[in-house]
This record gives C-alpha cells, sequence and structure tokens, in this order.
C-alpha cells in the first residue's frame, strides 16, 4: 500500500512538472530541414519526424517532444539556433 501512494506521488510530482516543446509553422524552412532537426536534435524517428513536419505544416503547430522544462530547454535552444520557431509551455 506504501509503494502505491509513493508511485502516485511520483507520477502527480512528474504531470506538474511536464512541459512542451511546441514547434510551429513558417514559410521559410524546408520539410527536409524540419525533419532532419527532428530526427537529430529530438531524436525522433524519420517516420515520427515526417509526421510533426506534416501536422506543423497543416495544423502550424505541433508538440514534438514532452518532459520537464529542464530537459527541454536545450532541446528549445538548438531548435531555434536551427532557425526554427519553436517554444516551451
Amino acid at each position: 500500500m506504501e509503494t502505491q501512494k509513493q508511485n502516485q506521488i511520483l507520477e502527480t510530482d512528474q504531470l506538474i512538472d511536464s512541459a512542451s516543446l511546441i514547434l510551429w509553422n513558417d514559410d521559410v524552412n524546408t520539410f527536409d530541414h524540419v525533419i532532419d532537426c527532428l530526427v537529430s536534435i529530438c531524436d525522433h524517428s524519420t517516420t515520427q519526424a515526417e509526421q510533426c513536419a506534416y501536422i506543423v505544416h497543416y495544423k502550424g503547430k505541433c508538440v514534438v517532444k514532452e518532459g520537464s522544462k529542464e530537459k527541454l530547454e536545450p532541446l528549445l535552444v538548438a531548435l531555434q539556433q536551427q532557425k526554427l520557431t519553436a517554444e516551451i509551455k
């Protein structure tokens, strides 16, 4: 019973600490560049990166990674260095 309570506390803490890395559409970057960045920076598979690129293109944005803000911050900086528009929420 005590282990179950500890697991619930850990899950709740992870939810509270959870953030999303959002990639926004632009009229500058090519699909290939976006896909290459998602593969190399966010560790996506090619298929996952392609799907995210299409979602960004058609919907305007896509959550490309979730996790703690501390883990997402270096990914955000790397995407921005590649001239992609991204934010953490």
